[in-house]
């Protein structure tokens, strides 16, 4: 047996190294391991985000959490302010005011713009689009910066990570987890946490735990050269059908067409057809030309069936705590859901948020 903790962390991208650095700070003494399973940690969904901060993605139970992750962010440097404008067509024009209302009651800042308003923010806006709801708030985020802040507090705090470090299987003993490497190495746990993003529910099978449905799917961007050139100042440029969505980034422009393309657990690549389709969604907004596809990638956000995040201990098996199905808003709500899972785990779960509608016991029902 190589060594016990008192708590490992599968999984060292954003969800794995938040907590496990969250954790750490909050329990003095505490000894905590992450496994990570590639050779160095964030090369999946963490690596291939292209983040933003905005109260609206994910829904409105998944905006406390950005909110509450916003101070954070922005007085650590992480987050650059852009402003993102959601569009709607002829028709749709009730829908994104219905958009607008809902956050708006949450306390969001977003304001409707009229054809001429969102013309003015998106240059060469084509006929058809009519409406627009601008949360000015919305902010680009440094995800590498972030990533590499938690790693290193977690260090500071003394977390150990082992990387290249595949679960193989683990087996409740006790009050302890038995943890199998797929090297051979063995670990000892009291509180297994699974983070594994989208191979939490394989996480959860090697553990002889019930998995939750938390399901992957892959999502594809596009670096492209446009003429005229993406500005800095233009804004995220989404809309309300959720069929796109497209940023500047260095004087380039990233262009997604919003696929959620079913995958199992791998490192995702992207199709051909998913760029194309995204060009062709991008050139139905504007009259730039597309010319040339300079980059290209996809990443795996997992979701579980009801689309909301789980966080807490699994009701069936003692000592498993779940932190995964985090979709695409993991980053920006990395903040605050770090410290409600530290909370959770360490039984002082009381704050702003009702764990209630993130626990993995909703399932079981």
């Amino acid at each position: 047996m190589e060594a016990r903790y008192d708590i490992v962390v599968v999984g060292a991208g954003m969800a794995g190294a938040s907590l496990a650095a969250t954790l750490a700070q909050a329990q003095a003494g505490a000894s905590v391991l992450m496994l990570e399973a590639e050779a160095r940690p964030g090369v999946h969904a963490t690596g291939r985000s292209a983040a933003f901060w905005t109260e609206s993605y994910g829904g409105p139970l998944v905006q406390p959490l950005t909110t509450a992750s916003g101070p954070f962010l922005r007085d650590n440097g992480f987050l650059v302010p852009r402003g993102a404008l959601t569009l709607g067509r002829v028709g749709e024009e009730m829908q994104v005011e219905a958009f607008a209302a809902r956050f708006a009651e949450l306390g969001v800042r977003v304001e409707l713009l009229d054809r001429t308003a969102i013309a003015a923010r998106v240059p060469g806006l084509r006929p058809g689009w009519t409406i627009g709801a601008h949360e000015p708030d919305c902010c680009d985020i440094d995800v590498a910066a972030l990533h590499q802040h938690y790693l290193a507090q977690a260090r500071k705090t003394g977390v150990d990570l082992w990387c290249s470090a595949r679960l193989a299987e683990a087996r409740r003993q006790g009050n302890d987890w038995t943890i199998t490497l797929a090297d051979g190495r063995q670990v000892q746990a009291g509180i297994l946490v699974n983070a594994a993003g989208a191979w939490a529910d394989g996480v959860a099978q090697a553990a002889g735990v019930r998995p939750l449905g938390i399901a992957p799917y892959r999502r594809t961007v596009a670096q492209v050269r446009t003429q005229p050139a993406a500005t800095p100042v233009l804004p995220l440029v989404l809309d309300i059908g959720e069929t796109f969505y497209f940023k500047p980034e260095s004087g380039r422009l990233w262009l997604s067409p919003h696929d959620e393309t079913p995958s199992q657990p791998c490192d995702a690549a992207p199709e051909e057809i998913d760029v194309a389709t995204a060009i062709a969604r991008f050139e139905q907004v504007v009259d730039w030309q597309v010319e040339r596809v300079e980059h290209k990638w996809a990443g795996l956000r997992s979701f579980a069936p009801d689309r909301l995040p789980v966080y807490g201990f699994d009701p069936a098996a003692p000592g498993f705590f779940w932190f995964a199905g985090q979709g695409g808003f993991g980053i920006q709500t990395a903040p605050a859901a770090a410290r409600l899972g530290a909370g959770l785990l360490l039984g002082d779960a009381a704050g702003a948020f009702d764990p209630g509608r993130y626990a993995p016991g909703r399932f079981l029902t």
